[in-house]
């Protein structure tokens, strides 16, 4: 790839897949500037590391940190990229409080990539409402990025393949060129509610993963989970109008297999604490990395309840993250559920 093809990406975020991501777009833009909240995060950028959230894998000298919005706009150059890695549940409030400089961006037709994986469980809208709602008159500048890949793989140029959605061809088409490496590569999608739900819904099924696991159960429990979790993550689709094919994709069952498999899960890695008795609360407050999977269990319930959707593994993840029951009887319970004809 030509590293002078693009000047500028602007990252907003510094956490473990938002400097993936910086690391990814810097093989494409002569720099990739990473916006960051904390000093710690911002110091270990400057030092060529995000020691944070990634230790150990270095990231490219194009990379730079801001920590004020002041750096960004003395850095010269044009911007033509902007990467929102954010959680869900802290989109409104950023971007609310920026809300001038991103129109200024949109205006100029910049396009916006969000990353997120969630659900807001106070609104229960996903990231693509949350950012219509704020700038109606520029939907198609907004993609969305899912799929299965962990931000350490991307760091180390695994071969990653994930699903970018959005309402404009052309902007696909302009962004997908900007994101594609030799290792990285971008299949683009009209069914932006779709991949949304598959991001978002795999988190929960991860954290069932993660406690299956941590109760002793094996590999045909895993995958008892996972084709059952997928049967009501196309439940959740229906009510969205997204389309069923989708969930067979890459934002679906693709990132489902791996956030349910894979070691490096944070959602997975949460269960297993939920199996050692550990409380969510508890969990959540002792870490500093988002773990999606648990506000959006919340949200999932109450969309549940809201459309009548029959889902039992994930009204099960909400019992036991908000009203602290047994995951050993959760699944008892399921397992005594009359059976239905598929």
């Amino acid at each position: 790839m030509n590293a002078s093809k693009h000047k500028i990406a602007l990252v907003i975020g510094a956490g473990a897949f938002g400097t993936a991501m910086a690391q990814v777009l810097s093989q494409n833009f002569d720099k990739v500037i990473l916006k960051v909240r904390s000093q710690d995060i911002y110091d270990a950028i400057k030092g060529g590391e995000n020691s944070i959230y990634l230790p150990g894998l270095k990231i490219a000298p194009n990379i730079d940190a801001a920590l004020t919005w002041d750096e960004v706009d003395n850095i010269p150059g044009k911007i033509e990229l902007i990467v929102s890695a954010l959680p869900t549940a802290g989109i409104s409030e950023y971007f609310n409080e920026n809300y001038d400089r991103f129109l200024s961006y949109l205006m100029k037709r910049i396009p916006i990539v969000s990353l997120s994986k969630g659900i807001d469980p106070n609104t229960l809208e996903l990231s693509d409402d949350l950012f219509f709602d704020m700038y109606p008159h520029f939907k198609d500048h907004f993609c969305f990025l899912s799929g299965p890949s962990f931000a350490h793989e991307i760091m180390q140029e695994q071969i990653t393949l994930v699903t970018l959605a959005g309402r404009s061809k052309k902007v696909l088409e302009e962004v997908s060129a900007m994101m594609n490496t030799n290792s990285f590569k971008v299949l683009a999608s009209y069914d932006i509610k779709g991949v949304l739900l598959g991001g978002a819904l795999k988190n929960i099924l991860a954290i069932a993963g993660g406690v299956i696991e941590g109760l002793g159960y094996n590999h045909n429990t895993r995958a008892a989970m996972i084709t059952r979790g997928i049967a009501e993550m196309l439940r959740f689709g229906a009510v969205y109008n997204a389309r069923p094919e989708t969930f067979y994709g890459l934002s679906g069952m693709g990132d489902l297999i791996l956030t349910t498999t894979g070691d490096l899960s944070r959602n997975k890695t949460f269960g297993l604490e939920l199996a050692k008795g550990r409380k969510a609360e508890e969990i959540i407050a002792s870490q500093r990395s988002v773990v999606e999977g648990y506000k959006t269990a919340k949200a999932a319930h109450f969309i549940s309840e809201q459309f009548d959707i029959r889902a039992q593994i994930f009204n099960g993840v909400y019992g036991v993250l908000y009203n602290e029951l047994d995951p050993r009887e959760v699944i008892t319970k399921l397992m005594r559920t009359p059976g239905r004809f598929e």
